[in-house]
């Protein structure tokens, strides 16, 4: 009995013509003798531009400046713990960035210290403050000039922004403010804010109150100060009390918990929101500070010192 045939037979490969096989020796011939000199010479081999470089010779991106965060610094040990937790969503938000803490005092690390473990780096100091007030003038300034090998910018202060804007309404929402409080004649705001000398700190404030005053559907929001300017938070509120505002909150002007924030806490007749800390907005807001002074700022490879300041915008 004949077997079957295989379900798959084995083929011989067809051969080569020859004149597929003499173009195919003339090819290889001609490769050859292309690495030869008129005088016999190998010539040197060039990688063509199609072949990649090995992994090792590829040029490194240059690593971002460090983001340093200025904060102020208390003695309340919740102000470190949401300052910490703050940064820690900066981190989730920029995989990557080197993100570091500096105090004005109070809380170590200092923001000196900060700056010397940075050594000839380069860095970007964003302040963790509201308005344009002594510590941003004076002592952010001072602590870059004792670290000269730092190549660092400045951004500006965090407030007046819409992202605070949002935290803030965040945290009244929180807090229990509900949207029929929006335009209400028996509703306002106190806007609970540390205070300062400096004018244009107040009125960094000032504007902000008026952009909260506008997401709120224009119910009152007035400024008020826990030090350093008038009017007080209990002052503020008798005076709304006065005008027939009956449900009035405290809006936390503060980034983290402190004896101001809780005292303006305490004043308050209705609500009392909490301090801005570790809102999604503030993490966004930082960032965009970061990102807004390595854009309008002088680079930082270029500058061995800036003091430069942006507007707040």
């Amino acid at each position: 009995m004949t077997e079957p045939a295989p379900e798959h037979p084995q083929e011989s490969p067809p051969l080569d013509s020859t004149a597929q096989l003499l173009t195919r020796v003339t090819a290889q011939l001609g490769s050859r003798l292309s690495l030869l000199s008129p005088n016999g010479t190998r010539r040197p081999m060039h990688r063509t531009r199609h072949q990649p470089a090995p992994d090792h010779a590829s040029p490194l991106t240059p690593a971002a400046p460090a983001l340093v965060a200025v904060a102020h610094g208390s003695r309340d040990p919740r102000a470190l713990r949401t300052v910490t937790e703050l940064l820690g969503r900066v981190r989730e938000l920029r995989p990557g960035l080197d993100v570091r803490l500096g105090h004005i005092e109070l809380n170590a690390p200092l923001l000196p210290a900060t700056l010397d473990a940075l050594g000839d780096g380069e860095a970007v100091l964003v302040p963790l403050l509201l308005g344009r007030g002594h510590h941003v003038k004076r002592d952010i300034p001072e602590a870059v000039a004792g670290a000269p090998a730092l190549r660092a910018l400045t951004a500006a202060p965090l407030g007046p922004h819409p992202l605070l804007v949002e935290a803030l309404h965040g945290r009244l929402a929180e807090a229990g403010w509900q949207p029929a409080d929006d335009g209400n004649r028996d509703s306002a705001v106190v806007l609970a804010a540390a205070g300062s000398r400096d004018p244009e700190s107040a009125a960094d404030t000032r504007r902000t109150a008026h952009l909260l005053s506008e997401r709120l559907g224009g119910v009152p929001v007035v400024p008020a100060h826990a030090s350093a300017g008038a009017p007080t938070v209990p002052a503020a509120l008798r005076a709304l009390a006065a005008r027939g505002r009956r449900r009035v909150a405290v809006a936390s002007y503060f980034t983290a918990p402190g004896r101001f924030a809780s005292a303006a806490a305490q004043a308050a007749p209705w609500i009392a929101a909490a301090p801005l800390g570790a809102h999604p907005a503030m993490a966004r807001l930082l960032l965009h500070r970061y990102d807004q002074a390595r854009t309008a700022g002088v680079p930082a490879h270029e500058n061995r010192m800036n003091t430069h300041f942006l507007a707040p915008a």
